[in-house]
């Protein structure tokens, strides 16, 4: 989706893709990732996940983009943290702690945004995207990111005729299709899951850049 469909969902508040509780699969298979506690992670289309804190309580030093300076400012609010807010390049950097969130447009990001990161949490935004802009997602990735970047991924599949995405329904052949040319791609886990009234399956997979 382009940058005006998710800020016109958070100005309208038309929020029920952001989750309260901490990702039961992040908690459960993050250790799997094998990341020295100091390392950086790579949250895309971060929101204002908790799953954020989460990571930053295992040590780590965490590295969000969002398109919503909203859903930023939200985040730190929640935290009941002051950031430290400054422009980097195309972006405005809000910090504090160990978790910096730039907030733009996630494709104008380049390699040297990202150079240090070892490991990226995505649960909200490869099923945010459309499959035109999916595809390109995936292909950034793999540009911009450093070799041997672990990654945990999380997507949803459900009945297509069952509801309109975003999140969309991503199934696991279809994340193979997007990532096995660039990643060694394992499924760690797949549980019932309920996506605000639709029975779904929730899938886990650990991407290992080559």
């Amino acid at each position: 989706m382009e940058p005006d469909f998710w800020l016109e969902r958070w100005e309208k508040r038309e929020i029920g893709f952001h989750q309260v509780d901490i990702n039961r699969f992040l908690e459960q298979y993050w250790s799997t990732l094998e990341l020295a506690k100091d390392s950086t992670v790579f949250v895309p289309l971060c929101g204002k996940s908790k799953d954020m804190r989460w990571l930053a309580q295992q040590g780590h030093h965490v590295l969000g983009v969002e398109v919503s300076e909203t859903a930023v400012r939200e985040f730190f609010e929640e935290w009941e943290v002051k950031p430290t807010c400054e422009h980097k390049g195309s972006f405005v950097s809000y910090s504090a702690k160990n978790i910096e969130i730039l907030v733009g447009d996630y494709f104008a990001l380049t390699a040297e945004d990202v150079q240090e990161v070892a490991g990226v949490y995505d649960r909200a935004a490869l099923v945010a995207l459309p499959p035109d802009m999916r595809r390109n997602y995936g292909t950034s990735l793999a540009e911009k990111l450093p070799a041997k970047t672990q990654t945990l991924l999380i997507s949803f599949e459900y009945r297509l005729d069952a509801r309109k995405g975003p999140p969309f329904s991503i199934d696991v052949e279809a994340v193979k299709g997007l990532f096995e040319a660039t990643c060694d791609i394992s499924l760690l886990d797949s549980q019932p899951f309920d996506l605000r009234g639709v029975a779904a399956t929730e899938h886990a997979f650990r991407l290992g850049y080559l």
